[in-house]
């Protein structure tokens, strides 16, 4: 258990939630160590400490956090094969945070335009030593490589409840490299988004969340 755990979460919570993680971890055929489970739980500690105050997420429940939060985020872990990562809209970190711990490897950008949220994903940052995970403050489309908060393009965007897809690419296309890709993470298959904008998904992927009865999709772009 790491030393700088939230202490908002008692013992025995503690052990009913790293159960439940580690049982989704294993359905899902997801293997991460013991250290990696451990920092996952105390960003759950922190986003449930934080919402006390600040309304981050609509989920309260810790437990229901490790599904909806956490193993959903997770789902996209065996497609990301990139270096550098940008996640669109990521409100408390979602699935930002949760790909930076199991990747420590991968660079890890993530934006949003509400300062509280920002501030919350630059605290877990440095609360769990996330040195491959960067915060920026603004708006996507304002946003320049420009050797700052963007030193390059990105091979990889994602987001998990940003836009339409088509919003989506149009508002991120100036950050995504040549041969970069789009991950974007929905619920049914988006017909309606791919008639309104004409795009044409490369490929959909059905995601599979450990303890969640809904559907979930990747639908995955390639820059063209």
């Amino acid at each position: 258990m790491t030393g700088n755990m939230p202490s908002n979460l008692k013992a025995d919570a503690r052990a009913q939630l790293l159960a439940k993680l580690s049982a989704g971890l294993h359905e899902m055929g997801l293997n991460l160590t013991m250290e990696q489970q451990q920092k996952l739980l105390d960003y759950v500690a922190l986003i449930y400490k934080w919402n006390q105050v600040h309304n981050l997420t609509a989920v309260r429940d810790p437990l229901e956090m490790v599904t909806l939060h956490i193993l959903d985020s997770l789902s996209l872990l065996p497609h990301v094969e990139c270096e550098r990562l940008l996640d669109v809209g990521a409100g408390a970190g979602l699935p930002s945070i949760p790909l930076a711990i199991c990747l420590p490897e991968l660079q890890v950008t993530a934006i949003d335009a509400v300062l509280k949220k920002v501030s919350f994903m630059r605290q877990v940052k440095a609360q769990l030593g996330l040195e491959n995970f960067n915060v920026i403050h603004g708006r996507i489309e304002a946003q320049e490589v420009d050797g700052q908060s963007i030193k390059e393009k990105f091979d990889a965007i994602t987001s998990r409840a940003f836009s339409e897809i088509g919003l989506f690419v149009k508002l991120t296309k100036h950050l995504l490299k040549e041969d970069g890709k789009w991950l974007a993470m929905k619920g049914a298959i988006p017909e309606h988004e791919f008639e309104k904008s004409g795009i044409k998904p490369n490929e959909i992927l059905t995601l599979k969340v450990a303890g969640l009865d809904a559907e979930r999709h990747l639908i995955v772009l390639k820059h063209e």
